[in-house]
């Protein structure tokens, strides 16, 4: 990761909202909340607008293709033996989670409201260089060659096998073929703790468990954090 240029990024939320209608009944409500750098007066914090604005229309696009002709087929359905009206709701809000050092980590997340069942999560991470306005890899938070996808997911498995232990979560029966299987080194972004790791809903787990998540903590001498860094220089 580079060293130059924003050393934190600030920003404020941007928020949009959207109603669809059948035969003027609202059946789909969508909100979103994404971040908008301010003041957005270099390149770095143009590219980030730019990009979390694209989401944001990328997101609303999704909800009137995709959910507003489930959301219409739902509300005809109900018509028949005279139900409750339903109205399906779509979100997509965000959390940084880690801002300093130059870099820039958040996660955003969607929530979509179903007739029956439990709500769908799905999560996003992103963390950026703030240097060139980039996103970062995975693998840049690793020494060259440490096996650090083996390291993440013998993490992984130690938590779900504690967790089980001690029934705080349940798991599917093949956990572990989906843990190597499932595993995209795009799912993660920092925390103060050190390196979130997470897999879909219903990747590894039941619906119940929700989004499974694992950190991986810094000070194990394999997790580079610009702060670690600069404290082993100055003991140099």
């Amino acid at each position: 990761m580079g060293r130059d240029g924003l050393a934190e990024l600030h920003t404020e939320p941007f928020a949009a909202e959207r109603e669809w209608t059948v035969e003027e009944i609202p059946v789909l409500t969508a909100s979103v909340s994404v971040p908008r750098p301010v003041p957005a007066s270099d390149r770095v914090s143009r590219r980030i607008h730019r990009y979390y604005q694209l989401q944001c229309r990328s997101y609303l696009r999704y909800c009137e293709r995709w959910l507003l002709p489930q959301a219409e087929a739902a509300y005809r359905e109900a018509l028949a033996p005279r139900a409750p009206l339903p109205c399906l709701r779509a979100e997509l809000r965000y959390r940084v989670t880690y801002n300093q050092g130059g870099l820039w980590s958040l996660y955003t997340q969607s929530r979509e409201t179903a007739v029956s069942g439990p709500a769908l999560l799905t999560r996003r991470g992103d963390t950026w260089d703030l240097s060139g306005g980039y996103p970062g890899e995975l693998s840049a938070f690793f020494p060259p060659r440490s096996g650090w996808k083996k390291k993440l997911l013998s993490l992984a498995a130690e938590e779900i096998q504690r967790q089980e232990r001690s029934g705080v979560s349940r798991y599917r029966e093949d956990w572990r073929r989906a843990l190597r299987r499932r595993f995209n080194a795009q799912n993660y972004y920092l925390t103060a703790e050190g390196l979130t790791l997470f897999f879909p809903m219903y990747a590894i787990a039941p619906a119940a468990e929700g989004i499974p998540v694992f950190t991986f903590p810094r000070g194990t001498g394999t997790l580079l954090l610009p702060e670690d860094l600069e404290k082993e220089t100055d003991q140099i």
